[in-house]
């Protein structure tokens, strides 16, 4: 009988333990809530405190600060307006920063053909590689290039003119038949046809050659459009060489065209030299076209940062391995390489993944954003092989690329050899790339758990405290149930331990 009476005490005690713990955890509560309402009140002066002092310091306030830097990023919020950060601030010397409201798109310098291309593409898989925003901006470079002043058109023009803006590629076909009927010396019809009719590069180099015989006959008139229309033609004859494999004739035409025309240096004819010049290999002429361009004071571009890269990436690359450069550290040509690929990525980071193969490469668009994705796939779809080429250059790339987002840990706030990203370039890469493709942005810099952990903990008390403040008796009441739920288990596992367990274990307990 006394070993089931101390039994029975036990257990009253147990109950009674936790039927009365949630009134002191309770007041240990209520008292660290006021604690804490006490502690914020004396700290909101502290930190009023440092907020002077901070925006007296960098002219800035700290919360903005913090909300733009992590907040924002974390909530999914863009950037209202951005600059299109495409001058380089090495040694100190800066160019005035170009503040526009949106980014601007530019046409790319190695577009493909549609007829002989882009409509293969269509035929084989059934998917659209250009979007109507990109070809809408084609139509609009075609009409400001070739129809000239709209108070002189001539009727031929004027039918051009509508046909650029056609949407149905069958339509411009038409409408460029039609105008070669009003005017057989109508040289904005062929190049028309040799774009968008000819279904080989043959074909629409023959349309252009007839395109070419037209234009030099026209140029008597020494008109803008005449210019224009002969510039352009001359450059797609290059490229026709080009992709036929008659490389040496391209660059010729390249250099020729660039000598006659030096003024035109925003077609970024340059460019199309670079990558002829690479495939036959000749580095040296590479690396004097890149003298000329690779500038200060000129427009940077993924081809150009990648290709200064690729240059001094590949004087190393062939005995680059990492765990000799971990032991020995980086030679002075090695680290040449390194700030080389650094500088590259930093200008455009969405290239070394299609490069390494990390990410599934697509046509390019007819227009690209500057350190966007859409200008990552153009430069990777005619640079890959030439990367290959050069042995371990890749590897180099590999092992070195991602360091860049360690320097530049916030890159949308503060740049390191380039003006800050543009934070606009996912929207309109999004314009530009088809909808099948997936678009990359800038790789995040992510938070740390124990950071959003502490963040989460802090406003949670935070906000408790201030509905204790507020609501005194609905929060205790919430309290009590609170903890009566949460020690409802507790007691269900007492009395099921009652009932199974022998009185003689519980006189053993109690003893012990």
């Amino acid at each position: 009988m006394a070993q089931v009476s101390n039994s029975l005490g036990f257990t009253e005690k147990l109950k009674s333990w936790l039927s009365w713990s949630w009134t002191y955890i309770c007041f240990i509560w209520f008292g660290m809530v006021l604690i804490m309402i006490y502690v914020l009140k004396a700290y909101s002066r502290l930190f009023q405190i440092f907020e002077w002092w901070y925006f007296r310091k960098y002219g800035t306030s700290f919360i903005e600060q913090v909300s733009v830097s992590h907040l924002r990023p974390l909530l999914g919020g863009v950037e209202s307006s951005s600059t299109t950060g495409l001058f380089s601030s090495v040694n100190g010397e800066t160019e005035p920063r170009p503040s526009v409201s949106e980014c601007k798109v530019w046409r790319n310098p190695l577009n493909l053909f549609r007829g002989a291309e882009y409509s293969r593409y269509t035929w084989v898989t059934g998917k659209e590689p250009l979007t109507y925003y990109d070809m809408n901006l084609s139509a609009q470079d075609h009409q400001t290039f070739f129809t000239g002043d709209t108070q002189q058109l001539r009727p031929e023009d004027a039918v051009m003119q509508k046909a650029w803006r056609e949407r149905n590629p069958q339509a411009r076909i038409r409408a460029a038949y039609q105008a070669i009927e009003m005017n057989h010396e109508c040289a904005a019809a062929y190049v028309l046809l040799a774009e968008e009719e000819a279904t080989t590069i043959t074909e629409a180099e023959r349309l252009f050659k007839q395109a070419l015989r037209i234009g030099k006959n026209g140029l008597k008139y020494n008109t803008g459009k005449d210019i224009n229309l002969l510039v352009y033609i001359k450059r797609r004859l290059a490229m026709c060489a080009r992709k036929l494999g008659r490389i040496k004739e391209a660059v010729k035409m390249m250099r020729d065209l660039m000598k006659e025309f030096p003024l035109l240096g925003m077609l970024n004819i340059h460019e199309n030299l670079l990558e002829a010049l690479l495939e036959l290999q000749a580095y040296a002429d590479v690396q004097a076209v890149l003298a000329k361009y690779d500038d200060i004071s000129l427009p940077k571009s993924a081809t150009i940062c990648y290709t200064s890269a690729l240059l001094k990436a590949r004087a190393v690359s062939d005995k680059f391995s990492p765990e000799a450069a971990s032991r020995r550290g980086l030679s002075t040509a090695e680290m040449n390489a390194v700030e080389a690929i650094h500088r590259a990525v930093e200008f455009n980071p969405h290239v070394p993944k299609y490069l390494l193969e990390m990410k599934s490469l697509i046509l390019p668009p007819e227009h690209i954003l500057k350190r966007g994705d859409s200008e990552a796939v153009a430069y990777a779809f005619f640079h890959l092989q030439h990367w290959k080429r050069a042995e371990g250059a890749l590897n180099l790339l590999h092992c070195t690329w991602e360091g860049t987002f360690r320097i530049i840990p916030y890159p949308l706030e503060k740049g390191h050899l380039f003006y800050p990203y543009p934070g606009c370039t996912e929207t309109a890469d999004r314009e530009l790339l088809p909808s099948f493709h997936e678009v990359s942005v800038y790789p995040k810099k992510e938070l740390p758990f124990f950071i959003l952990f502490t963040a989460g903990l802090c406003s949670f008390t935070a906000m408790l405290a201030m509905l204790t403040h507020q609501f005194p008796e609905l929060m205790g009441v919430f309290a009590k149930a609170f903890f009566s739920t949460l020690f409802a288990p507790l007691g269900f596992f007492a009395d099921k331990m009652e009932s199974f367990m022998p009185s003689s274990f519980w006189h053993q307990l109690t003893r012990i």
